[in-house]
């Protein structure tokens, strides 16, 4: 058997360096990489070409919050980590380093994690770096000037630069930064020290109200959750040259002043609100949508939340007009609730260029902020109903809809809506309807949907819908040539 195994290492040592160093990268520990080393001479110092990762978490599970066992916890997990630093400290490349510290550290730890950092940016030149440091650590000085990082994580850290000190991240590609407060100062320094970033995640952040963007480069900016003490006071966002944008979370009021170059946008957002001033709630989300959709009315591609279907039904009950959208994908998040339709049909009509639609069927209690948006539920509804949305959608051509609970004839809100897209959609290709049913119901479900919507009339004959059962059967398609 030894011989069997060192006839294979002599054949892998034939082959050329820049491949054993690529098969060496390719196991998980990076310890088994040192030991290569004892295989062959060819062998010996390949190691240290290999770019390897780090990763130090202390364990969640062992830190029970007594003083005294804390203490020998922390300290434990402090010299294990100098040990491995020291042992990685003579490796030509580190690749990725990762720190998570999930509990408050006492602050005269904070020289230790200052040597990791430094190790990082430093000594080891990584281009991968996490710090997650649940007590609020302050970066130091020196480590906003590392030009080998290229994607850049950083959770509970604080921000704050002397005068005298400017960034440069020139490299760096990615950067995320998350439950911290920032300056609008703090920002016009880090910004212009990345001259190449590409992605900005900002993750539960306060501390500021102005967002200014003018890296050429950036194309990807995502907010989840932005916090602000003053509901009058809304972010503001000036990024002319971001092409996809993404707000999530739970959020105070944010405006969008300048995103001409806007591809795709998600606003998978909730807004916060004081269950005090519900009149103010409302009017400061309305509000914000309105502005928020006017903005993007340029993309091509647009996904929006639950909470946004709310307020767009309110303003579609109200006789407000959007401003023609030019989405050819549009995504939309729903409940199970008529009072959604309104908000769905006025959008979907106001698209006109839309080419594909998809609608992702939640269940999310809204509870007192829904009754008493719609205190008169039956009134608006019959209003609605009154109203003739029968514009042709002349360029839709795929609909889905996903994660669908139950059996569609039991689901009156759907019918009215699928039955309105048929009506409409005069080039439709295909409709897929992904459903969850249970096992018994599936049969006699998919019988009771053939039956419904070959009832239906379509303005295109080509269009074909498919059912499917999203837990267990293949679809089933049913095609028809009626003309409405």
């Amino acid at each position: 058997m030894a011989k069997k195994i060192m006839a294979m290492v002599d054949r892998f040592s034939d082959l050329p360096e820049p491949i054993l160093i690529h098969i060496l990268s390719m196991l998980p520990d990076g310890k088994d990489v040192v030991r290569s080393s004892v295989l062959s001479k060819r062998w010996r110092f390949l190691w240290r070409y290999v770019p390897i990762s780090l990763d130090f978490s202390f364990p969640e599970d062992t830190y029970l919050g007594l003083p005294e066992s804390g203490e020998l916890e922390i300290l434990d997990f402090v010299n294990s980590t100098h040990r491995e630093l020291l042992y990685w400290r003579s490796g030509q490349k580190i690749r990725k380093f990762n720190v998570v510290v999930n509990f408050s550290v006492p602050e005269r730890f904070d020289k230790d994690i200052d040597l990791w950092v430094y190790f990082a940016t430093k000594k080891a030149d990584v281009e991968d770096f996490t710090l997650e440091c649940l007590s609020g650590y302050k970066l130091p000085q020196f480590a906003f000037k590392s030009p080998s990082l290229r994607n850049l994580n950083l959770q509970y850290c604080k921000l704050k630069l002397e005068p005298s000190v400017n960034v440069n991240w020139s490299n760096l590609v990615s950067l995320s930064v998350g439950y911290v407060k920032l300056t609008e100062g703090v920002m016009r320094k880090i910004l212009p020290g990345c001259p190449n970033l590409e992605c900005l995640l900002l993750d539960f952040i306060w501390g500021f109200d102005r967002l200014e963007i003018s890296n050429v480069k950036l194309k990807k900016l995502t907010i989840n959750s932005y916090e602000t003490s003053e509901c009058d006071v809304w972010l503001e966002i000036l990024a002319p040259h971001i092409q996809n944008l993404e707000l999530l979370g739970y959020s105070s009021g944010i405006r969008l002043r300048n995103v001409a170059a806007l591809v795709t946008a998600f606003f998978r957002i909730d807004f916060q609100f004081d269950f005090g001033e519900v009149d103010r709630l409302e009017k400061n989300e309305i509000s914000c949508l309105k502005e928020l959709l006017h903005s993007v009315a340029h993309v091509k591609n647009l996904e929006l939340s639950h909470w946004c279907i709310k307020c767009m039904s309110t303003l579609a009950l109200e006789g407000f007009q959007y401003q023609p959208s030019s989405s050819r994908f549009l995504k939309l998040h729903t409940n199970y609730e008529e009072l959604d339709l309104p908000g769905i049909c006025s959008f979907i009509q106001n698209s006109s260029n839309i080419e594909t639609l998809i609608i992702d069927w939640h269940h999310q209690d809204r509870g007192y902020l829904y009754a008493y948006y719609f205190k008169d539920k039956e009134r608006q509804i019959r209003t609605f109903e009154t109203h003739k949305f029968n514009w042709p959608l002349l360029h839709l051509k795929t609909i889905k809809f996903i994660n669908l609970v139950g059996p569609l004839s039991v689901n009156k809100f759907v019918l009215p809506l699928v039955k309105y897209l048929l009506e409409n959609a005069i080039v439709l290709e295909k409709f897929d309807i992904a459903a969850r049913c249970k096992e018994i119901d599936v049969r006699l479900n998919q019988i009771r949907i053939e039956q419904e919507l070959l009832s239906f009339p379509r303005s295109s004959s080509h269009a074909s819908v498919t059912f499917s059962n999203q837990r267990s059967l293949p679809p089933l398609l049913l095609h028809q040539s009626q003309h409405a």
